[in-house]
């Protein structure tokens, strides 16, 4: 009896540190194609930025944004790419994203394409600038509801992506 006491406490001590460190979360929109679609069912690592300064560039991230959810309890979860950081200065201008005069690659977005336009927009400390990789339909930085994200809103970066069967794998 006591073996299968210290099983079931060793499941549980296991079990609380896994939910400590690692937030299961679905994709719920399609701003994110075709890098993540929706229903994806992905695991975000809750310490990833514990030790380091800042988000690294292009690491997609799950932050709590000020928009209602639908059923009005509590604010959205919103996952998007890092584009920019604290002091880079993003520019966005016939369809093209700069990150302190240099243009991004955009290979991986759906359409190739940023539309709107930004010009010179410093990125205020502690914050980062996110966008969706389905640009034409993103709610992201790019927009006033949404606009830089504090490094302090944000849950954590995206890191196993476990449903689809198909296309599981690190991201």
């Amino acid at each position: 009896m006591k073996e299968f006491i210290k099983d079931i406490i060793i499941a549980l001590v296991i079990v609380l540190a896994i939910t400590l460190v690692i937030k299961p979360t679905i994709v719920k929109e399609s701003s994110m194609e075709p890098t993540l679609y929706e229903n994806n069912y992905l695991f975000v690592n809750k310490l990833a930025y514990m030790t380091k300064d800042h988000p690294d560039y292009g690491d997609i991230v799950v932050f709590k944004s000020n928009i209602d959810k639908e059923d009005g309890n509590g604010k959205k979860l919103l996952i998007k790419r890092v584009i920019g950081v604290e002091n880079d200065v993003i520019t966005i201008s016939e369809g093209e994203v700069y990150r302190n005069g240099t243009p991004l690659d955009q290979s991986y977005t759906l359409e190739g394409f940023t539309s709107g336009e930004i010009s010179d927009y410093v990125v205020p400390q502690d914050q980062v600038f996110v966008m969706g990789d389905n640009r034409s339909i993103s709610l992201d930085s790019r927009a006033e509801e949404v606009g830089t994200i504090s490094e302090d809103s944000i849950v954590g970066k995206a890191f196993l992506r476990l449903y689809p069967f198909n296309e599981i794998g690190f991201i």
